[in-house]
């Protein structure tokens, strides 16, 4: 970073062993098969729970509008997914 105006770096005798001669990068970690599967099931039951709180606002007439109920759950399970699928390919 600084010039060394003074000379006081002694040059490094078999200059040649400095260099990086080879680089290992790991290999991308396998995704578990037991956690894909326990992921599958959830939205498997996030998807019955859409159409039960479809149905339950629409029988009952419900004030409300269901996607207040089923888009914090979609949202927050596909940052989930996400997460896990994205962080597992980089590792």
């Amino acid at each position: 970073m600084f010039a060394d105006l003074f000379h006081t770096h002694q040059p490094v005798p078999n200059h040649e062993r400095t260099f990086v001669e080879e680089a290992m990068v790991p290999s991308a970690a396998q995704p578990d098969p037991r956690v894909e599967r326990i992921i599958l099931i959830c939205w498997l039951l996030i998807a019955v729970k859409h159409v039960a709180v479809i149905w339950t606002v629409h029988h009952y007439q419900v004030p409300f509008h269901q996607l207040w109920v089923n888009a914090p759950t979609w949202l927050l399970a596909t940052v989930a997914t996400a997460i896990y699928y994205f962080s597992n390919r980089r590792a």
